[in-house]
């Protein structure tokens, strides 16, 4: 026998909902005590500074690019990862998902000997006049370094529940793999890429280690608004809690939006 759609919690033991309201406090409660601490009368003037603005408008811009990024090279990494086996895939899975463990300083430091200008590929691009390190494209690679493996493991998770029977039925009538890929694979999991885009997104946009280590900070070039808010911190707290507090709420605002266009669930 099915429980009504409105019997919150059917199934669930009663004492599972302690530990989880305790791990709902214990998210929630730092916020609610950031939000006591701004100064709400001079909370506009904090935020619209010259500085913030240009911190908040970078952050966007390079979140947006990195998340692009992310889209062309995570989606192919994903497949490959989920309907292919060949010696070595095990060992390549577990390098994709090395940036999720590593500090993020350590992965500026990787990027830096990578693309620096003494880096195994700096060289190279120096030569051929481009410099990458302490630029905003060096910004967009630490964001994409550190986010990439959150689109990866969310979708490759969503193309293994899903399967490959429907792909194997589209080329048996006929239809060619990137036709198939298109047409059915994707929009099949079209939530499970939808969640892994967004969380790239939200994980670029906080990114701060990877991005001071590998791109400095330097106002409107690679100063994004977690490098703003570190500096902020050391000379005006108000202004770091007020824009700790804007970063959060466009964080949320970015989830919120997306939980909005999906699918209710079935209660069955």
């Amino acid at each position: 026998m099915t429980a009504p759609a409105g019997d919150a919690g059917a199934g669930l033991p009663r004492w599972a909902f302690v530990p989880a309201a305790v791990g709902g406090l214990f998210v929630v409660l730092p916020l609610v005590a950031m939000a006591t601490r701004v100064d709400w009368s001079g909370y506009w003037s904090l935020v619209t500074s010259a500085s913030a603005r240009a911190a908040l408008a970078l952050s966007l811009q390079t979140s947006a690019a990195s998340t692009a990024v992310c889209l062309v090279l995570g989606i192919p990494m994903a497949l490959v990862l989920a309907r292919c086996r060949f010696p070595g895939i095990d060992l390549l899975h577990s390098l994709v998902m090395v940036p999720l463990v590593l500090p993020p300083v350590v992965g500026g430091v990787a990027l830096l000997y990578t693309f620096g200008r003494r880096g195994l590929l700096g060289e190279t691009l120096e030569v051929a006049g481009l410099q990458v390190a302490f630029s905003t494209t060096a910004v967009v690679l630490a964001q994409t370094f550190v986010a990439l493996p959150f689109l990866v493991m969310t979708l490759e998770g969503a193309l293994r529940t899903a399967g490959s029977r429907y792909d194997v039925v589209a080329a048996s009538l006929g239809a060619r793999p990137t036709t198939v890929l298109r047409r059915v694979t994707l929009p099949l999991v079209g939530p499970g890429l939808v969640s892994g885009t967004v969380l790239s997104f939200a994980r670029a946009l906080g990114e701060f280690g990877a991005t001071i280590t590998f791109a400095g900070s330097l106002e409107g070039v690679t100063r994004t608004l977690p490098l703003e808010i570190y500096l902020q911190r050391e000379t005006d707290p108000d202004a770091a809690v007020a824009l700790s507090l804007l970063l959060v709420v466009v964080a949320v605002l970015v989830i919120a939006v997306t939980r909005q266009g999906r699918p209710a669930r079935s209660p069955l």
